[in-house]
């Protein structure tokens, strides 16, 4: 399984975003480049990125607006805004709007290179630090308790071993697809076996837990081909 973060970088000038694209692929980024919002929209649907390099000046929908969307969809991911020099206004409204950090064109490959892991860092941190608790969906997990909290009135409902691995695992790669054969390896220390179902009968049980509408879950997605993905609650 491919643990390299993955980069998206949003950028309609087809030799400008190659260029970038080849570049963080050579500093052992795992990316792909999108020219606007469409695609952008289609690939995150698909899998999570764990950053998005997101040009402002885009035709039609720009920048800001799918900043907007990206910081709404989720807030562990990380957004760096690609604004022009003079465009003061543009990064003040990109970085109320949720974004991470600016960079003003044109700059340096190792400038944005430091940003980029600058972000990463800070995310990774602000996981690492969230402390012995995560929220997932309308519990809490408490780590240290190995238990399911319910926020409104504090009452604690116990987890089956396999249950409380799970949800630990997917607590420690949020907006991370995660293949099925990977999950049942890592919790259960076993092969997945040919028509195996016994993750996708752990998630469905533990969706009844934490989903607001587990017949629509939010929190522990499917991902078609792969998996499932842990998404945080937008921040």
């Amino acid at each position: 399984m491919d643990h390299r973060h993955y980069v998206v970088v949003v950028e309609d000038e087809a030799a400008q975003r190659r260029l970038l694209v080849d570049y963080l692929t050579r500093q052992n980024f795992r990316v792909s480049g999108v020219d606007g919002g469409t695609a952008l929209r289609k690939l995150v649907e698909r899998e999570m990125p764990a950053l998005v390099l997101l040009d402002i000046g885009l035709p039609g929908e720009d920048g800001i607006a799918l900043a907007r969307w990206l910081r709404d969809k989720s807030g562990r991911i990380g957004i760096i805004m690609v604004t022009a020099a003079s465009d003061t206004v543009d990064r003040v409204v990109g970085l109320e709007t949720g974004a991470d950090d600016y960079i003003a064109k044109p700059f340096e490959p190792r400038e944005l290179l430091a940003r980029v892991r600058s972000v990463l860092r800070r995310a990774t941190r602000a996981i690492a630090t969230a402390g012995s608790r995560v929220r997932m969906g309308r519990r809490i997990l408490d780590l240290e308790r190995r238990v399911l909290v319910d926020p409104a009135d504090g009452s604690a409902e116990t987890l089956t071993a396999s249950e409380f691995d799970l949800l630990k695992v997917f607590a420690e790669n949020p907006n991370r697809p995660l293949q099925r054969d990977w999950l049942l390896e890592v919790i259960a220390h076993r092969e997945m076996e040919a028509f195996d179902r016994a993750i996708d009968l752990r998630v469905t049980r533990l969706r009844r837990k934490i989903e607001p509408d587990p017949t629509h879950p939010d929190v522990i997605r499917t991902v078609r081909g792969v998996g499932y993905m842990f998404v945080p609650p937008a921040e």
